[in-house]
């Protein structure tokens, strides 16, 4: 059966260091990788016969779950790709791609050195599979996986002799496994919502969701993107004492970081939804919400503060001779270091200075909404 017909059935091989040790290398040489697929081909056959007729394919890269849990999963699309191109006469039913001087076969096989010093590495495989015999296959991975999944010995003793570390556990999942453990650790972090956003840009794209974070800032996932509700427009639609209320401002700037560290892992790209034209950049998001006017004195920079967060947003204000201060943008730093571009930008775009007038604390206007002295 010509290689393109084949079905490709996701699992992994789920390794648990030992807490303590450093992290282990990222990637296996071709040998390397070639010589586990052998070991998990017998694991494999042992714990589900009916992987005897389906290819096994391989890739000798470490990965963190973000990593695997990205839109379109390209790792085990690009597992699929290459493992296809290879003739079926040189398979003998297993093929491995490894690293060539630290380098895999193709950039989407890398894994990120940033994820490297997780508590669980994955190392991804892929089963191809004829249509007739698929579905068996698919449906016997996922009872018995779950259930004895454990590598074997002969696979653990290579696993830390090559990676020079020690396993604390060493076994088998489906990816359906890999995404109700997510599920399972996201919910315990009280991040929920941010599984729905996430699950279903995995596996229903095209479906639009909606949900509400935990302190109650409005997120849609839609074509590809989050977009998650401006904080200073959660604010004015909340009552409250000034403390309260500064209080609450800051613990939601707090939980939309999670929320970007989080979906930036996983490659969803966030925008602010807004009624006011809003920007993401690299790091931080800017709602912009008028045009300096010529004729008042020239806008400033103001620093919204909250103890153990330092800055959680920065207002661009404009002096009037008659009144409160003119509001023209609220910027948002997820990012520590994403506070110095955000003042670049707001002082190039409204003329002003990139000083920062800071406070030490969140400044709000009489009605409540974010303010400026």
């Amino acid at each position: 059966m010509e290689a393109q017909t084949l079905l490709a059935l996701p699992v992994l091989l789920a390794l648990e260091p030992v807490a303590g040790q450093p992290a282990a290398p990222t990637t296996l040489t071709r040998d390397e990788a070639a010589e586990l697929a052998q070991h998990v081909a017998t694991d494999l056959l042992g714990l589900v016969p009916q992987v005897a007729g389906a290819r096994l394919a391989l890739a000798g890269a470490l990965f963190d779950q973000v990593e695997l849990l990205r839109p379109g999963f390209p790792v085990w699309a690009t597992l699929d790709d290459l493992a296809r191109r290879v003739p079926r006469g040189t398979l003998e039913h297993v093929v491995a791609f490894g690293s060539h001087d630290g380098v895999m076969p193709a950039p989407a096989l890398q894994p990120s050195s940033v994820y490297a010093g997780g508590p669980m590495r994955l190392l991804p495989i892929s089963l191809l599979a004829s249509p007739d015999a698929a579905d068996e296959l698919s449906t016997q991975l996922e009872i018995q996986l779950v259930g004895r999944g454990e590598a074997g010995a002969s696979t653990a003793d290579w696993l830390m002799r090559t990676l020079g570390i020690r396993l604390e556990h060493l076994r088998y999942l489906s990816r359906n496994d890999l995404l109700a453990l997510t599920c399972v650790q996201y919910e315990h972090a009280n991040l929920a919502p941010l599984w729905a956003l996430l699950e279903t840009a995995l596996l229903t794209p095209d479906r639009p969701e909606t949900t509400m974070s935990a302190r109650g800032l409005a997120l849609r996932y839609a074509d590809g993107t989050v977009w998650v509700q401006s904080p200073a427009q959660w604010l004015a639609a909340h009552d409250g004492d000034a403390a309260q209320r500064a209080h609450d401002f800051a613990g939601i700037v707090f939980e939309l970081r999670q929320y970007a560290a989080l979906l930036e892992a996983h490659q969803l790209p966030l925008r602010l939804q807004s009624d006011a034209p809003a920007a993401a950049m690299d790091g931080y998001l800017l709602e912009q919400l008028a045009a300096a006017s010529e004729s008042s004195p020239a806008p400033r920079l103001f620093a919204h503060e909250a103890p153990g967060l330092g800055v959680v947003a920065v207002s661009v204000a404009q002096p009037q001779p008659d009144g409160a201060p003119r509001m023209l943008a609220h910027g948002y730093p997820l990012q520590p270091q994403a506070l110095g571009p955000l003042l670049q930008q707001l002082a190039a775009q409204y003329g002003t200075a990139a000083e920062l007038d800071t406070r030490g604390q969140v400044v709000l206007d009489a009605a409540g909404a974010l303010g400026a002295p």
